[in-house]
């Protein structure tokens, strides 16, 4: 509370001062002043927005009195981070490649200005070679001491590999701040929830908003004003991504006020520029109160989202619309909204994931010739170092050399052969410790899934004691397919923690187990329909497999209950599951008397159906029924 009050102080303490910053900005009378006041000043959109700095910049621009080789870059530099500032990130680029071609010609501190709008500009464009150029240029021109690639290679969806090369490259030169602690343990949650560990992701945010609160906290360290703002964003960003963790992990209600902060520090401390996490804060809260069923404020905040927005942020926003109004039962809405993603992934070049590979082919190529020409270089160093004490030994007395060098020799393979020693008796004792957390995460996991197992069961026997107390054949009936369906997950979780590998489930012996309880269930013995189940080799992780087996849940009850309404002596039941490298297919086929001419007319009023059609949604596909002579046939693709 106390950096917050500080905070606000020294906002106030500026906001009294007669002048705004724009008045300043004018009555600074020397070009060089002006633009470094421009980037030194933090709080320059308090009071007016970026278009109003920017309408102020172009008429600088079109008078003749900057119209010179000297003044003229500086502005347009100033420009092109005003464009990036509102979004506009091709403005933003075109002006300042323009300013880049002269790069030479500038001052080394607008240099780097200029460089970082480019680095900025060409990430927000996703054109990351270009980007690795630019960086190439900030190492080249001494602004930086190396050449970061990691949020490249997550850009382009090499999560992990950002993280590994991340810690390596920061964890050394992180030192005592804790600002920059907090930065650290945001980005690496940033990967790890990237990469779907959002369980894991959710350890490293706690973590940084500890360190970025005790930063605001520490009141014997002093700040400026733009510091405590950058730590305020920080704070309000980190929050956010504590509340995406929560969505991911589909605790929604626990989302939600993490959400809220968030959006409220972002607003205040980012004003007059275009945020996009903002953007991806408001989607996220917008999908968590549809989740938790408070479709006002889902549409209310869908409605606030304003600025650009990434393709991704469209496709999302058109999806959770849909979803709005298909639950307000407002199908013609719901239908515009899909159509318009439709339009929109059609209107998307067909080459785009290849030329994403392109791009990653592109980047690494660079990155293995910078990595290649800094060994080189390092290689030049010490054979140039290796030369000058060859000439000195020259100098010296061959005898003394030769006494020096073999104490040197005796000292040095004792000190060596002691620290062999010590080496290995530290890596024995590391690796111990690591094999001994290795198995405690494994048994911990197993636990957790033996628990969640267990709470299903508890769940499905509630079912079944008030299927007992109930008389009513549709609420039975009903009760009966909900316990199906929480058995159909409980066997995931199940399998999981009785495999070695917790972290995908054998389809085969699983889809087996499921059709023994549905089977179990709907009192059907088996012995007169004959099931054919062609799933050998196929695993699925969890994301897909529980999904997955509501699907089958859902079909097998169906033809136990449906398909052969008079004599299943001549029943059968085909279910075939295959994957080939990323792609997957799967096909549910009986012969029994198949669906109602009306099925197409009633498939919205089904709950089976829509179930299994937002089911197969989750797993990135579409549902296809085909009806054929006899019986009927489910089948559809999956990644």
């Amino acid at each position: 509370m106390l950096s917050v009050f500080l905070l606000q102080e020294a906002v106030a303490q500026y906001e009294d001062t007669s002048q705004s910053p724009l008045d300043r900005f004018n009555k600074t009378v020397d070009t060089q002043d002006k633009f470094d006041y421009f980037f030194e000043e933090h709080h320059k959109y308090g009071e007016h927005s970026a278009y109003d700095w920017l309408d102020i910049v172009n008429g600088l621009i079109n008078t003749k009195t900057t119209n010179d080789s000297v003044s003229l870059p500086y502005f347009k530099i100033i420009q092109a981070q005003l464009y990036y500032d509102i979004g506009d990130y091709d403005k933003s680029i075109a002006l300042a490649g323009e300013e880049y071609k002269n790069l030479d010609r500038l001052h080394k501190d607008a240099q780097g200005r200029l460089l970082q709008v480019l680095d900025a500009g060409y990430e927000r464009l996703e054109l990351y070679s270009k980007q690795l150029e630019i960086r190439k240029q900030k190492k080249d021109l001494g602004f930086t001491d190396q050449i970061a690639s990691y949020d490249i290679y997550s850009n382009l969806g090499l999560h992990r590999k950002a993280m590994e090369d991340y810690i390596m490259d920061q964890k050394k030169t992180l030192g005592d701040n804790l600002y920059f602690h907090a930065v650290y343990h945001n980005n690496v949650g940033n990967y790890l929830r990237l990469d779907n560990s959002a369980s894991v992701a959710l350890i490293k945010y706690r973590e940084a908003k500890g360190h970025i609160e005790a930063y605001l906290n520490n009141v014997t360290q002093g700040k400026t004003q733009g510091e405590l703002l950058r730590a305020q964003l920080l704070k309000g960003v980190v929050e956010g991504n504590i509340g995406k963790c929560y969505a991911q992990l589909r605790r929604h209600e626990e989302a939600i006020p993490w959400l809220e902060s968030s959006i409220t520090l972002i607003q205040e401390f980012s004003k007059g520029k275009h945020s996009p996490e903002m953007a991806n804060n408001m989607l996220e809260i917008a999908d968590c109160y549809l989740q938790v069923e408070d479709y006002n404020l889902a549409k209310e905040f869908l409605d606030k989202i304003s600025g650009p927005i990434s393709v991704p942020g469209q496709l999302r926003r058109n999806a959770l619309l849909a979803g709005f109004y298909d639950r307000n039962e407002d199908y013609k809405n719901a239908a515009f909204y899909l159509k318009k993603n439709v339009h929109i992934r059609d209107s998307m070049k067909e080459h785009e994931s290849e030329l994403k590979k392109q791009q990653l082919a592109t980047v690494v190529e660079m990155d293995l010739a910078m990595q290649k020409k800094e060994m080189e270089k390092q290689k030049e160093q010490l054979e140039l170092s290796r030369t000058e004490i060859q000439a000195k030994d020259e100098r010296i007395n061959f005898v003394f050399i030769s006494l020096i060098f073999a104490l040197l020799g005796f000292t040095g393979l004792g000190y060596a052969y002691l620290k062999s020693v010590k080496n290995q008796r530290l890596i024995a004792e590391q690796n111990h410790i690591i094999e001994a957390s290795l198995v405690e995460k494994d048994s911990l996991l197993k636990e957790i899934h033996h628990r969640v197992k267990n709470n299903l069961q508890m769940v499905s026997s509630l079912l079944s004691l008030q299927t007992k107390n109930t008389k009513s054949k549709a609420a039975i009936d009903a009760l009966e397919e909900g316990k199906s369906r929480v058995k159909a997950m409980a066997l995931i979780h199940q399998k999981l923690y009785q495999n070695d590998d917790l972290s995908v489930i054998e389809m085969q012996s699983y889809i087996e187990s499921l059709i023994n309880s549905v089977q179990s269930v709907f009192k059907k013995g088996g012995h007169n329909i004959n099931i054919t189940i062609d799933a050998e080799g196929v695993e699925l992780d969890i994301d897909r497999a529980i999904p997955f087996g509501l699907i089958l849940n859902e079909l097998v009850s169906n033809s136990f209950k449906y398909a052969f309404p008079e004599n299943d002596e001549n029943g059968k039941i085909y279910i075939h599951l295959r994957k080939n490298d990323e792609q997957g297919y799967f096909e549910y086929t009986d012969n029994g008397v198949g669906l109602p001419e009306d099925a197409e007319d009633r498939a919205y009023s089904s709950m089976g159906i829509r179930l299994m059609n937002r089911l197969v949604n989750q797993l990135q596909s579409s549902l296809n029924i085909d009806k054929p002579e006899k019986g009927v046939r489910f089948w559809f693709n999956f990644k």
